[in-house]
């Protein structure tokens, strides 16, 4: 089901949510909301379940208008982030539940229902589960039944908020690769809020960075890491170093009173200034992370820290010890106007 978004704005009181947003979601798209707490992607999500109104724009799911729809006509599917399962019902029960409680015209036969819970438990490889409750569970499990269960009525439309932000770090890693196979299977039209970068840029097909209730990008994971579009993209995806014009940086002379954005893996470092724009430096930290080498350095006279990343192979052709002096010269990088 495809989602069209057009003008939407939300108030809460003097607060505002989201400001004329605009957005289209193709049908059968893994879409992530991208931004940090407050930002409005978790309005977003709610307006498009019908857990909140917009005050005005235009929201359509496959053309149709769905403003005054509520969230049982909708055909969405939600999964939160701490899970919501009925404590005192088992897993069988908690999945078969949207099921059960569907009008009595709508509702499939018992065994109709008893099929379908189990094809679900098996799809997310929890089927050995049925008889369990939710305390009896582990918080990967707890969640994957929670997926199930929003999968159970057959939603048009599935909307996760923060799907995994209860779950430590590696259980994480293994549910998203899970859920973005999942999704290949599946193909239902998805979008999860996010704050993890990392999280969205290996799970989503198309990234919307939101950040005071407006929309800085929308693009591949590939594109707003590589070609953010803002600063506020920059500094919010990936680490980033940054050189100030007022500063005499080499790389901003140009523009004007201006700021020169540089990730850690597109810095060059050498003993020798090959470049009349290289800058000198002072190397004050080294950590040997495995594949990769974190460096701070330094200009002299300067408190700014620089943080350089170097492949492996990179760091044993030229090894290097904090006190050495050496010289940096950024490959790729982008100038924005200095901003007040």
């Amino acid at each position: 089901m495809s989602i069209h978004i057009e003008n939407l704005s939300k108030r809460f009181g003097a607060h505002v949510a989201l400001d004329n947003l605009n957005l289209d979601i193709e049908s059968g798209e893994l879409v992530a909301l991208l931004g940090p707490s407050g930002c409005g992607k978790t309005t977003l999500l709610r307006i498009l379940g019908g857990l909140e109104f917009a005050d005005s724009g235009t929201l359509r799911f496959d053309g149709e208008d769905v403003q005054g729809r509520n969230a049982r006509e909708r055909a969405v599917g939600f999964v939160f982030q701490h899970y919501a399962l009925f404590r005192h019902l088992s897993v069988f029960e908690n999945v078969a539940f949207g099921l059960r409680v569907k009008p009595r015209a709508e509702r499939p036969s018992e065994t109709e229902i008893r099929q379908r819970v189990h094809a679900l438990l098996q799809m997310v490889q929890l089927d050995w589960l049925a008889d369990r409750y939710p305390a009896q569970l582990s918080g990967g499990q707890r969640q994957r039944i929670a997926l199930a269960r929003a999968l159970a009525v057959e939603p048009k439309i599935l909307l996760l908020d923060e799907p995994f932000g209860a779950l430590d770090a590696q259980v994480r890693k293994e549910l998203r690769r899970w859920l973005r196979r999942l999704h290949d299977e599946l193909h239902v039209t998805s979008i999860f809020v996010t704050h993890d970068q990392e999280e969205a840029l290996e799970v989503a097909d198309r990234v919307v960075v939101v950040n005071h209730g407006k929309i800085e990008q929308i693009g591949s994971p590939e594109a707003v890491y590589a070609t953010p579009a803002t600063p506020f993209v920059y500094q919010f995806i990936g680490n980033v170093n940054l050189f100030h014009s007022r500063d005499h940086a080499p790389w901003t002379q140009q523009h004007g009173d201006a700021v020169a954005y540089v990730r850690p893996h597109d810095i060059d470092i050498s003993r020798s200034a090959q470049d009349p724009t290289a800058l000198a430096v002072a190397v004050k930290w080294v950590r040997d992370i495995g594949a990769i080498v974190r460096l701070e350095v330094a200009a002299e006279g300067s408190s700014e820290v620089i943080a350089l990343e170097l492949s492996r192979e990179r760091f044993d052709a030229q090894p290097l010890r904090a006190g050495e002096k050496v010289f940096i010269r950024p490959r790729q990088y982008r100038v924005f106007a200095e901003t007040a």
